[in-house]
Order: C-alpha cells, then structure tokens, then sequence
C-alpha cells in the first residue's frame, strides 16, 4: 500500500498560516501612525493659547479697575451712609474742635501779650513821676494800665458815702476789683475747653453706639453676617470714637497748659498790684 506524504501538506499550511499573519499584521501597522497627524495637529495648536496667554492683557484690565474702584470704607463713606443723628454728632465734634484749636490760639496770643506788657512796666511805669503818668505811658490795651488807672481812679472817686469807708481800705478794694476783672478775662474760653475734654469721648461714643446699632440692623435685614459686610459698617462706626478722643486730648492738653501760663501771669499782676498799692495808699493818694 503506497503511503501519503504529510511534509508538502505541513508545508502549505505553514505558508498559508504566515500568509494569513501578514495580511492580519498590514492594516494594524497601516493604523497604528494614523493618530501621529493627530497629535502632531494639537501640538501644534498648543502654543496659540499659550501665546495668547502670554499678552499682558490681565495686568491691563487689573490697573484700569484700580484706578476706578472707590473705597468703600472711611471718612467719606462715613458721612454718606450715616443718618441725620450721626452727621450732628460729627458736626458737634467738628465745631469742638475748631472751638477749641480757636480758644488755644487767641489765648496764646493774649497771654503772650501781657508777658510782653509786663515786661515795659519796669520801663515805662516805675520810672514816671505819678502814676497817672506812668499809666498813660503804658498801652491801651494793658491789663496794667487798667490796674494804674482804676488806682488812679479810686482817689478821685473818694467822696459822698464813700468817703466814710478810710482810703486805705478804699484804694486795695478798687485795685482788688480791678484784678478781679483782669482775671476774669484771662480765664473766658478755659470752661470751653474744660468742657470739650470731658464731653467729647462720651458724644464720639455715642455716634459710635449709634453706627452699630445701625449696622448690626442692616446686617440683620440683609441676612449676610459675612466679615466683609460686618466689618466695614463697625469699623465706622468706631471711628466715631477716635474722632471724639482727637477732639479731646488737645482740649484737656490746652486747657492744663494754658491754666499754668495763666497762673505765671496773675502773679505778676497781682505783683505789680500790691506795689501799686502800696505806693498810692503811702502817699495817701498824692502820688496818683
């Protein structure tokens, strides 16, 4: 019996197997550098938004709402949110202060003014023959020449009743009187002050109560308690208090220092007071 050779069968096999394989393998290696074209098309398009991003158009838009945008804080917005109560308290603490700086300034200037006056007296007044003299060569706004001439004054004008009181009780009493008078100039605008240093806390800290009070009820209404919408509202508010210890401070600075160059200057005219006195209620009246 003749018998059938498998080796040209395996071998057809075998080539039909790689020929099946080859064609299979052709399409997926034909595919597979489909996507580069793809990948090479968005790298490309990846630097347009990259260049794009890089032109300074942020920074631009970011100054131009700098320079527009308001603060939505301080004294200006103060004075606009706040109600009539609140814009009186800022006012009465305005008209304090400017009272005050005022009363500093022109108490300055008189207390300066009669430093200088005294010092002519020596000058001007011991040396003249009387005093009726030395007063008319003193200025006409001197505290000194009022004194001389009501000394002056009370030797011409002991008569009548008045001639039963003795001319040495007679002439201290006018003197004393006139003084009193000058002192009395000196202390006008001091209450002022007195008064501004011990009220102006207390009218700051009642705009201040009265600011948060409305804040805390604005608050409430709109239902946002966030920082950003307490914050703004009481940190006003608050600045209610600072105004009225800026008003303040000065106020009771000014008054203790203007209180002590007042005293500086009473003695010296109580001074000149007693000598004028002596020498008039001495002479028994001859040297007026």
């Amino acid at each position: 019996m003749r018998t059938l050779s498998l080796a040209p069968l395996r071998a057809f096999a075998a080539s039909f197997l790689l020929l099946a394989f080859s064609l299979a393998g052709t399409p997926a290696a034909a595919q597979a550098p489909a996507p580069a074209p793809e990948a090479s098309a968005a790298a490309a398009a990846a630097p347009a938004p990259s260049t794009a991003a890089a032109v300074p158009a942020a920074p631009a838009s970011a100054k131009k709402n700098g320079d527009t945008v308001d603060n939505p804080y301080g004294l200006e917005a103060l004075w606009k949110g706040s109600d009539a109560i609140a814009r009186f308290v800022l006012i009465l603490l305005a008209i304090m202060s400017v009272g005050s700086w005022y009363i500093m300034i022109v108490k300055l200037l008189e207390q300066s003014k009669m430093n200088r006056h005294a010092a002519t007296v020596d000058k001007q007044f011991w040396a003249a023959p009387s005093v009726s003299a030395g007063a008319g060569a003193l200025e006409k706004n001197s505290a000194y020449r009022f004194i001389a001439e009501a000394g002056v004054q009370a030797t011409s004008d002991h008569g009548g009743l008045k001639s039963h009181i003795p001319m040495n009780e007679w002439i201290p009493m006018s003197i004393t009187s006139a003084v009193d008078r000058v002192h009395a100039t000196t202390q006008g605008g001091l209450a002022f002050l007195a008064t501004v240093g011990s009220t102006s806390p207390f009218v700051g800290l009642f705009g201040t109560v009265w600011g948060i009070y409305h804040a805390l009820t604005a608050i409430g209404i709109s239902g946002q308690a966030s920082i950003d919408k307490v914050a703004g509202p009481v940190g006003e508010a608050l600045i209610m208090t600072a105004i009225g210890l800026a008003v303040a401070i000065p106020a009771v600075l000014g008054y203790n220092w203007l209180a002590r160059r007042n005293k500086a200057v009473m003695d010296e005219v109580r001074e000149f007071s007693e000598e004028l006195n002596a020498v008039i209620v001495g002479s028994a009246g001859k040297a007026a």
